[in-house]
């Protein structure tokens, strides 16, 4: 790792125990968008922040893997009335912020700023990672991708969440600094450092820019 970010030990320490190597960067990447839905992206709901950049900066990620036809696929968190109010959904015991996303509401829209198109696709979710309960293994799969660029928010929570799930799955991660985003910059920091060290690349968006504009235009 070429940064210790929480000081030389802890990067010491890492690099002797193996951490940090970069990632193989396949062929046919795809974009998860993990929950840039408006109650994550405008600080006016109990559950968000404002995600403008995070929001400007994923939409150009979008747009530079157009051309080479780059697989989209948008989440969202969205529970039913009886979910929201009820006990069957043991997290919203922890994060009570969270019941106000419910099903049909304007928390749970993917915010319009994202330049969303007739071909992506959208999941809807439950919990933290895009994988846990839904059909986005299968889906990535039957795309043919290896490769999966991870946007969205929050870092510590659901984009986290989805790394780890993306590696266990055989797919190759990475991370565009720029196009996640958190609540507060501590939780934001910590969780790349530690989506760097075990799971995926954290990079640059001009970086990931590059990587998909390098890629074969797609056949009409």
């Amino acid at each position: 790792m070429s940064e210790a970010p929480y000081g030389l030990d802890t990067g010491r320490t890492y690099e002797r125990a193996g951490f940090g190597a970069p990632v193989r960067r396949g062929d046919r990447p795809a974009i998860v968008v993990v929950d840039l839905t408006r109650g994550f992206t405008e600080d006016r709901f109990p559950s968000g922040a404002d995600l403008t950049e995070v929001v400007g900066a994923t939409s150009a990620l979008i747009e530079s893997g157009r051309p080479a036809g780059v697989p989209v696929v948008f989440t969202t968190i969205a529970y039913t009335s009886a979910e929201a109010t009820g006990d069957a959904v043991t997290w919203l015991h922890k994060a009570r912020g969270m019941r106000a996303l419910v099903e049909d509401s304007e928390e749970v829209t993917i915010d319009p700023r994202l330049p969303r198109g007739a071909r992506d696709h959208v999941i809807a979710k439950k919990g933290a990672s895009a994988f846990f309960g839904t059909a986005l293994a299968s889906l990535l799969t039957g795309l043919g991708r290896d490769t999966v660029l991870v946007c969205g928010a929050t870092t510590s929570g659901c984009v986290r969440a989805t790394a780890v799930d993306a590696v266990q799955s055989g797919l190759s991660v990475l991370v565009p600094r720029e196009c996640v985003g958190d609540r507060a910059p501590g939780p934001h920091e910590a969780n790349l450092f530690d989506i760097q060290a075990k799971y995926g690349d954290v990079i640059d968006l001009e970086d990931a820019i590059a990587y998909l504009s390098a890629l074969p235009v797609a056949a009409p």
